[in-house]
């Protein structure tokens, strides 16, 4: 099992102004079970965060509505003032309810409010990246998104937010935000086995927008897949290691944002950086997707 961590993450590609490590840090999972509450072990998660940063990571993914509020208030107390050179991406587009669930939220006077929670929540004065999340849990829903972008794009006249990103998009999604404003990342869902934004992924690196691919429930697992087992065994690696470095090495404008709430895990997704996956395995992985 590859355990040690690369200091160069991967390389590094343009989000926003900044050039980040493509490996960075995803706070989903710090939160308590359902992303929701309390982490069960508070030391451990500033732990986590602090180690994440020490080791290189200098993009960091959140939003307030993970816990609400938990992991932006973890980024700040484990990590403010923050670094210079840290860019600390949040997302807008849901709430939370008492009962756990997720509520979408997209009318443009909700989508302000919440960019002012986490200009609070973090305690900062600006937003580097702010993503306009719209569409469903695991893909975009065909329709204008300009009254969202146009709401964050209001703020960031403000300089409230420095930067705007769209999140479970189409292709025509994108070009209208594009139209709006400077859009500097998208984020989908994507991996191995769900290549549907191939082409996007494709684009949008020809462009020199970073594409940031999210799992469900913030992770790289589970991904069912004997292939992909048999790989990581023959590489000594673990599937969640090989699912990784096959998303480094499918194009250079993609950036990771696995999460964890351990050390140890943190730093077994890092180490993943380092994987270089031979070309007859790259084809083997490939094929997962059919």
């Amino acid at each position: 099992m590859a355990t040690s961590t690369s200091s160069s993450l991967g390389g590094t590609f343009r989000l926003g102004d900044r050039e980040v490590p493509r490996v960075g840090f995803g706070a989903m999972q710090l939160p308590g079970p359902g992303v929701y509450g309390p982490p069960e072990d508070r030391a451990e998660a500033l732990a986590v965060l602090r180690t994440a940063v020490e080791l290189g990571v200098r993009h960091i993914d959140t939003a307030d509505f993970y816990g609400p509020h938990v992991s932006n208030e973890l980024i700040r107390e484990a990590l403010h003032p923050y670094p210079d050179d840290l860019v600390i991406v949040t997302k807008v587009g849901s709430r939370r309810d008492d009962r756990k669930r997720w509520i979408p939220s997209r009318t443009p006077e909700s989508l302000q409010e919440q960019v002012h929670d986490n200009l609070r929540t973090l305690g900062v004065e600006a937003l580097d990246v702010v993503n306009v999340r719209v569409g469903g849990e695991r893909g975009p829903v065909a329709g204008s998104i300009a009254a969202q972008v146009e709401a964050v794009a209001e703020l960031q006249q403000q300089g409230l937010v420095r930067h705007v990103g769209v999140s479970t998009v189409d292709a025509q999604q994108v070009a209208e935000a594009r139209s709006i404003t400077s859009i500097v990342t998208v984020q989908n869902f994507y991996n191995l086995a769900n290549r549907q934004d191939d082409h996007l992924v494709d684009a949008l690196a020809e462009e020199g927008v970073s594409f940031v691919p999210y799992f469900p429930l913030g992770g790289f697992s589970p991904l069912q897949s004997d292939v992909l087992d048999e790989v990581a065994a023959r590489l000594g690696a673990t599937p969640m290691q090989v699912a990784q470095a096959w998303l480094l090495q499918r194009s250079p404008n993609l950036l990771l944002i696995p999460g964890t709430s351990s050390v140890a895990h943190l730093r077994e997704n890092l180490a993943a950086a380092e994987l270089e996956l031979p070309a007859e395995e790259v084809g083997r992985l490939n094929g997962i997707a059919g």
